[in-house]
């Protein structure tokens, strides 16, 4: 058993580079694959705060920014983890649809977001507008079944973007709440089991509109 797993662990970044649209490929390719979001962000940011802090935390943050000015990455957000991702309007008669991306994506206690987030909800959670992709549903497709890949987690997002700076809004009830200002580049999406493209947001805009 112990083996099969290991065997699907492997398999998974395969599966996610497997017949990617070329552009986004190419973009990929040149990028540095992420390991982990949660740690990079930790150490981009740098928490520096508080009266245990090692005295070299804020030259280390300065030093990590430094190695990645500029530097493009790439991740992989698996479906359980995609809830940035919303349906949005579909036209029955074409069998076009809208996918809402929320550029907002966690990792630990912060986020990567594309552009800095200005201003918070009610909630204390950071307002940022939709990045939107379309597509046209497989034939034999319905509304109900399209929804149904976002109610059940079962999209996923590849990301290529290059980290520009630190950004920090107030926590609701004190404190503050830290994220990373990214250049998102690329978002492809593609149903999770299958792999089939759902939707590419490209160099500022959904590569579906010219």
């Amino acid at each position: 058993m112990n083996r099969i797993l290991l065997a699907a662990a492997l398999l998974l970044p395969v599966l996610a580079l497997a017949d990617a649209d070329p552009r986004f490929a190419k973009l990929r390719d040149e990028a540095e694959p992420l390991g982990g979001l949660g740690t990079f962000l930790e150490k981009y940011i740098g928490a520096c705060d508080g009266p245990f802090v090692d005295a070299q935390c804020k030259a280390n943050a300065e030093a990590f920014r430094k190695k990645y000015q500029g530097k493009r990455l790439y991740m992989i957000v698996t479906e359980d983890d995609a809830t940035m991702l919303s349906a949005g309007p579909y036209s029955p008669g074409t069998g076009m649809y809208t996918i809402n991306i929320t550029p907002f994506f966690p990792g630990g206690g912060s986020a990567l977001t594309h552009g800095a987030p200005r201003k918070t909800d009610a909630s204390g959670n950071p307002i940022l507008p939709y990045l939107t992709v379309t597509g046209e549903l497989p034939e034999g497709w319905n509304l109900q079944m399209f929804t149904r890949l976002f109610s059940t987690r079962a999209v996923r997002a590849q990301v290529v973007f290059t980290p520009q700076s630190v950004w920090s809004l107030p926590k609701k009830g004190g404190g503050k709440n830290h994220g990373v200002t990214a250049r998102i580049e690329a978002i492809l999406l593609t149903e999770g089991r299958s792999g089939h493209p759902m939707g590419l947001w490209l160099k500022g805009k959904d590569a579906n509109k010219r």
